[in-house]
């Protein structure tokens, strides 16, 4: 005979892990206890891909690729799992937030080169790798004049301080900035053959001379770029990665790039992955229900991307005992095994908003949680939801929920991006699926009532006077 598992709840530990801002790093044995691999149902195992085309596929020459998907749909925490993965076969990897160096809603590719040069430098530097790249001091003096700001910089400083300091001065002024931006565009390419000379090909060789493969660079959240237009019309997001995706393409090193989620479904894709000769990897959400061949209000689970989501939740609480002593423990987190169940359910499978629902039950009381308190939860995010949908925006969502397909830049921006439709992917492809928490909303019933179900009754009728 079993005995029962006995495991006490740390609160305070099951609180701080499930806050939906921290982003686990896979690799930090605190973190790493808290993940669940999802691959298996997601489609494909997308970071493997990554993996693979770096270390395997490359024939030692520089790649660059492209990552996307929703956001808070575990992005992050799935580059984490790249870095470790390949610091555990020897490459050097230089991990960043971009949104931490630049502005979202107004980058230029300079910014980004400019904020790859300085992570790569800074992070060279605590490996006690010293580069010092002459072009670039001669750059900050320049830089100084025209913005006729000083920038005190001693003559030993490294380029991450000197960039540092010029980001500082111009990140809060558009007036500087665009000075900044105008002095630095005619000399992008010199920029860029200064960087992969003088800065990622000298750590190249003294990382190797130290037994490294090579260097990878992640540039993470560049999927946060604004899509507002540039004055000429052009979006940011297709201006960076379509007009100038070859410059961004250049760096003499493994590159990495999250890139906003609309531009698979804008009309330049075809020279997006023309441009990088990539196709981007979509990381989709984890399949909380069966595609169904018509709209209905019963949902139809998929039970191993539940399984792994009920996972997610109890490795929170119990990180230090396997899968299957977890589920003995469901009574101390829920007041019902199916309470559990509504949670993962109503997530549709979207990682931060399983969280914040989970984070919003510890916020009202403390562990078992009752239904009660789970279904006021549900409420508040339902009653938030649905205050921003439009009329025009309900029957674009009926459309791609009775096609199963998002098409156009313009139903990513307002479906997806609002998180009214979530992105899955089976054994046929990709497919959209209605977020569950819109699908039990009065307008949603009422329109399965007046399109499927007076069909249904239409069909019975025929086949009972056929008989």
């Amino acid at each position: 005979m079993n005995k029962p598992v006995l495991e006490t709840l740390d609160l305070i530990k099951f609180y701080k892990s499930c806050n939906p801002s921290k982003t686990l790093i896979v690799g930090h044995p605190e973190d790493e206890k808290y993940y669940i691999d999802f691959a298996s149902v997601r489609g494909s195992d997308i970071i493997r891909e990554l993996e693979r085309t770096i270390t395997l596929l490359s024939g030692n020459q520089p790649t660059c690729q492209l990552f996307t998907g929703h956001i808070g749909c575990g992005k992050s925490t799935e580059l984490f799992r790249l870095k470790d993965k390949l610091e555990r076969q020897g490459y050097h990897v230089v991990y960043f937030e971009s949104s931490e160096d630049l502005d979202m809603g107004d980058v230029d590719i300079s910014d980004i080169l400019l904020a790859i040069a300085r992570q790569v430098s800074e992070n060279m530097e605590q490996a006690n790798i010293k580069l010092k790249p002459g072009y670039f001091q001669k750059l900050f003096t320049e830089i100084s004049e025209v913005l006729q700001t000083p920038i005190q910089l001693s003559a030993e400083a490294e380029v991450s301080i000197g960039i540092a300091k010029i980001t500082a001065k111009t990140k809060d002024s558009p007036k500087l900035r665009s000075q900044l931006r105008q002095y630095l565009e005619p000399r992008t390419s010199t920029i860029l053959e200064s960087i992969n000379k003088e800065l990622l090909g000298r750590a190249n060789i003294e990382l190797k001379r130290r037994g490294k493969q090579g260097l990878v660079v992640i540039v993470d959240n560049l999927d946060r770029v604004d899509n507002s237009p540039k004055s000429w019309g052009r979006t940011q997001p297709e201006y960076l990665f379509v007009d100038r995706g070859e410059q961004l393409k250049k760096l003499n090193c493994h590159v990495v790039y999250t890139i906003p989620l609309t531009l698979m479904f804008s009309n330049d894709y075809g020279r997006l992955s023309s441009r990088f000769g990539v196709k981007p990897k979509v990381l989709p959400m984890v399949p909380v229900q069966v595609r169904s061949k018509k709209p209905t209000m019963e949902p139809n689970d998929y039970e191993p991307g539940m399984s792994l989501l009920q996972q997610m939740v109890l490795a929170r609480a119990f990180p230090e005992i396997s899968s299957q002593e977890r589920l003995e423990l469901v009574s101390n987190l829920f007041d019902t095994p199916e309470t559990l169940n509504r949670l993962c359910r109503i997530s549709g499978g979207h990682m931060r908003r399983l969280l914040m629902l989970l984070y919003s039950c510890l916020q009202q009381e403390d562990p078992p949680f009752s239904r009660k308190c789970l279904e006021n939860v549900i409420q508040e995010y339902r009653d938030d939801l649905i205050r921003a949908i439009t009329f025009d925006e309900w029957e674009l969502l009926f459309k791609v929920v009775q096609n199963q397909r998002v098409t156009g830049e313009e139903e990513c921006q307002t479906l997806l991006r609002s998180m009214f439709v979530f992105e899955y992917r089976d054994r046929d492809g990709h497919w959209f699926g209605i977020n569950p928490v819109l699908a039990e909303t009065k307008k949603y019933a009422n329109w399965i009532n007046c399109n499927y179900n007076s069909e249904f009754r239409i069909q019975n009728s025929e086949e009972k006077n056929s008989d």
